[in-house]
């Protein structure tokens, strides 16, 4: 089973989530060893997750087009999500260049090189089912929904908007805000 086998925890229980999310990883893993999940691998272990804890309307269809807006920071990991079930929905994944149009995109994760263009992008989804991920700081704040950081102890943490989820008619499940370090109303 690849590393991303191991971090569905959609039938665990609400207090075995975090585990799953970070530490789950390292502890499920057969020998495995901290360098074996550098950063964003783990960050797409999140991303995974935030799509499996996410309520999508019915009008999103079969499939769940994952779209990378900038430079790409996960290289071949992001990959692993290709194909991926999120309940009855599969995942596809895209990689836009700056100027593309995000037309089709659900899930959108903003790299830090296309900071400077979250205005355009959230011009451009206004009032779609579009979940809009970044890992950059200030970007929860700005209308991203979940804004992913490491926190002083290495350990990936994340913020999340709910007015913006819901605004785009996304629905976040209350297992993940627990996890939250915050949750804006």
């Amino acid at each position: 089973m690849n590393w991303l086998g191991y971090c569905r925890v959609g039938v665990l229980v609400p207090s075995l989530l975090w585990v799953a999310l970070v530490g789950g990883l390292l502890l499920l893993a057969p020998n495995a060893q901290a360098d074996d999940f550098p950063e964003y691998r783990l960050k797409v272990a999140f991303l995974y997750n935030f799509s499996l804890f996410t309520e999508w309307p019915a009008e999103v269809g079969p499939t769940l087009q994952f779209c990378l807006q900038g430079t790409d920071p996960f290289g071949r990991d992001l990959d692993a999500l290709q194909g991926k079930p999120v309940g009855a929905r599969s995942l596809q994944v895209q990689r836009k260049a700056g100027n593309d149009s995000l037309k089709g995109c659900h899930i959108v994760f903003i790299a830090a090189s296309a900071l400077e263009r979250l205005p355009r992008v959230l011009d451009e989804v206004r009032g779609l089912p579009v979940l809009l991920v970044a890992d950059s700081p200030g970007a929860a704040g700005q209308g991203v929904m979940l804004n992913l950081s490491v926190a002083q102890n290495n350990k990936i943490s994340f913020e999340a908007n709910l007015l913006a989820a819901r605004t785009a008619h996304l629905q976040l499940s209350s297992k993940l805000l627990r996890l939250a370090t915050e949750v804006i109303q």
